[in-house]
């Protein structure tokens, strides 16, 4: 009989809950994870977008979930374990930014970006791992963090974000360490330059386009669908003995 391959990126019968599910790479990320079979809880602040997309998806579920708010993460978990039964997969992918200088950025809009991509992720993990760890098979955390994380630039005066990124990355590798006998595996993702709201100012600008085009040593930004691979990786069995670790998808940004 031929070896599948493939087998292990099945989420058949699993549940996963993803934030920032309503556009862009999350809506994406949750069509991932509904094609390989899991049900998705997704949570996002524009509820008619989540139930447009819902609609779209085998099984699913939304949330009106703005990670900013004590008690979301906990309760857009809450409703995987009472609709489906239990919880597999978490993905944090909720995230903003904000691209000015640092002389020039107030401390409280530091401390909004520093919150939504690095405490609302911690959140969101502790909320899953609750769960997770009263199941013998554990569970499977992905944080999204970014390239940032590994570098700064010039053109992007992101101090809040790098910071927070950076931060995930690193928290990604404690929570591994502490989860990991239970056994729940904490990994994240790290994109580089995305087509997404977040970046459509960047990626419509001629001018930064063209710097993407010579700087980024694959000579371009990335593809939505160039992350599907690196989600059903980390987010399924195929990844089943890495835990604490950073996949950068990113053009070769991180290499320079």
């Amino acid at each position: 009989m031929a070896l599948d391959a493939l087998a292990p990126f099945r989420l058949d019968d699993k549940v996963a809950v993803l934030t920032g599910a309503s556009s862009g790479l999350g809506a994406r990320f949750a069509r991932v994870l509904d094609g390989l079979g899991a049900s998705v809880v997704m949570g996002a602040r524009r509820t008619e977008r989540l139930e447009e997309l819902a609609g779209e998806l085998r099984a699913a579920a939304t949330v009106r979930c703005d990670v900013g708010r004590p008690g979301a993460s906990e309760e857009l978990v809450a409703t995987a374990v009472e609709r489906f039964g239990r919880l597999d997969v978490a993905v944090a992918n909720a995230g903003i930014t904000a691209t000015v200088p640092a002389l020039k950025e107030s401390v409280d809009g530091f401390g909004e970006v520093v919150h939504i991509d690095l405490v609302a992720p911690f959140a969101l993990a502790r909320a899953a791992a609750q769960v997770m760890k009263t199941q013998p098979e554990g569970g499977t955390i992905v944080n999204v963090a970014s390239v940032a994380a590994f570098g700064s630039s010039p053109l992007l005066p992101q101090a809040s974000y790098v910071a927070a990124k950076t931060g995930l990355v690193g928290l990604t590798r404690e929570l591994a360490l502490q989860w990991a006998r239970y056994p729940i595996r904490v990994n994240a993702l790290c994109p580089g330059m995305f087509p997404s709201e977040m970046t459509t100012e960047l990626v419509d600008s001629d001018e930064l386009r063209a710097v993407f085009e010579t700087t980024v040593p694959l000579k371009r930004v990335g593809r939505t669908d160039e992350l599907d691979g690196a989600l059903a990786f980390l987010a399924s069995a195929a990844s089943s003995y890495m835990t604490g670790q950073t996949l950068v998808v990113d053009g070769g940004v991180a290499l320079q």
